[in-house]
């Protein structure tokens, strides 16, 4: 793949999931009395909440920041296997209602795959 090609669609992925970590993060945040709630109800505690809440919206905009891109990526993957984990052990439904997560995880692996430092070629 060329690096033009790979930069386009890493560009491509980086906007639509930046997009949604900061739309994720904002809704979190608009109800956050129901969201401490929701965390509460499956054994966290309140304050993870406001954490991940902050920490969604924070990696959606850094996502779109070239400077930020890997740091963010790395930090949502970190969200995303919490969140994995969480819908497969305690969520009801299981892993099926955490198919989301799942998906936006490839997609964070795949930004970091792309994002990877490349070596010079002579």
């Amino acid at each position: 793949m060329s690096s033009s090609t790979r930069n386009i669609i890493a560009w491509v992925l980086q906007g639509l999931v930046g997009l949604a970590f900061i739309g994720f993060g904002i809704k979190k945040l608009t109800d956050l009395p129901g969201t401490v709630g929701m965390f509460s109800s499956i054994g966290l505690p309140g304050a993870m909440a406001y954490v991940i809440s902050v920490a969604e919206l924070l990696g959606g905009i850094g996502l779109l920041i070239p400077r930020f891109t890997r740091l963010a990526a790395m930090g949502l993957v970190i969200i995303m296997i919490g969140a994995v984990v969480v819908h497969a052990t305690v969520i009801p439904g299981g892993i099926a209602n955490g198919a989301p997560a799942l998906v936006l995880l490839a997609l964070l692996l795949v930004i970091l795959w792309l994002r990877r430092p490349v070596a010079a070629t002579a």
